[in-house]
């Protein structure tokens, strides 16, 4: 016991120094969440992949889950980028899933930008932390930072809005002007793709999943999950918007919550099963 103790000492003090130079060298030391004062956002682009809607429902069973009740969260439809084709309308989904607590931005940017830069600054204000989710591109958030910067132009940016991206094509199709800023500016990380099982992220595309409804108990989520896949079967592949083949396939596609779950330190969940299995009750 006493080796271990002495051990265990020997390694604390390797590690304080070695932590304690990082932040007087600038290199950035991983922060987490705090559930008491942090704000999530959640932004998606909606067009013209049909897994956003699948990924609302995933977000607000989650949201909805004791663990995270308590959390200060905002979903934003329509932080699309510079890609093609036709959006998706998930106005009625977004609405069932989160009541008020949703903004649009494909009805009017501008507007969408000043709500959302209000709920944001309560929360820098008091000293709290913005994490965004990117359900999609980053031109949405490239906007809202610059006028939170105006707003509060001595803030360090970097220290206190943290984006995680984890789509290749999602940063492909970000405005080049928009994305360089938010990489510059922000605490940017690119994570594994949310699509993928086993990359160190969470898989939640799955075409053979389907049952989702023996999974589901709670009566409010069973309704967001059924109209979510009733858009996504409506509107996947149809007038060249793009074909999910997982959800063509019967399946789901929600990977865009890997980002959600990278950012409530749930990295160890392996799929689709084992987030119904943890969650949806």
């Amino acid at each position: 016991m006493k080796y271990r103790t002495l051990v265990l000492l020997i390694i604390s003090a390797i590690l304080i120094p070695l932590k304690s130079n990082a932040i007087n060298l600038g290199i950035p030391t991983e922060r987490e969440f705090n559930k008491e004062k942090d704000l999530l956002l959640v932004h998606f682009d909606c067009k013209t992949d049909v897994d956003d809607l699948h990924s609302v429902a995933a977000l607000v069973t989650l949201m909805s889950h004791s663990d995270f009740s308590e959390i200060q969260y905002h979903a934003v439809a329509g932080t699309y980028g510079i890609q093609e084709g036709l959006y998706v309308p998930p106005n009625d989904l977004f609405q069932l899933a989160f009541g008020d607590n949703w903004t649009d931005a494909n009805e009017n940017l501008s507007n969408a930008v000043e709500k959302v830069k209000t709920i944001a600054l309560r929360t820098l204000t008091i000293k709290g932390d913005v994490w965004i989710a990117e359900a999609g591109q980053s031109d949405f958030t490239a906007k809202l930072i610059r006028e939170i910067q105006l707003e509060l132009p001595n803030l360090n940016v970097s220290e206190h809005i943290h984006i995680v991206q984890h789509s290749d094509w999602n940063e492909k199709v970000t405005s080049p002007v928009d994305l360089q800023f938010v990489k510059e500016h922000a605490d940017y990380h690119k994570i594994p793709d949310g699509n993928a099982v086993g990359n160190g992220t969470p898989g939640f595309r799955t075409p053979n999943f389907s049952y989702w409804e023996e999974k589901v108990v709670d009566p409010t989520l069973m309704e967001v999950w059924q109209l979510a896949t009733d858009i996504a079967n409506k509107y996947n592949g149809k007038d060249g918007r793009y074909n999910n083949e997982a959800i063509a396939a019967g399946g789901l596609d929600f990977s865009d919550l890997s980002e959600v779950c990278w950012i409530l330190g749930l990295k160890r969940i392996k799929d689709t099963q084992e987030f119904f299995n943890t969650y949806s009750y």
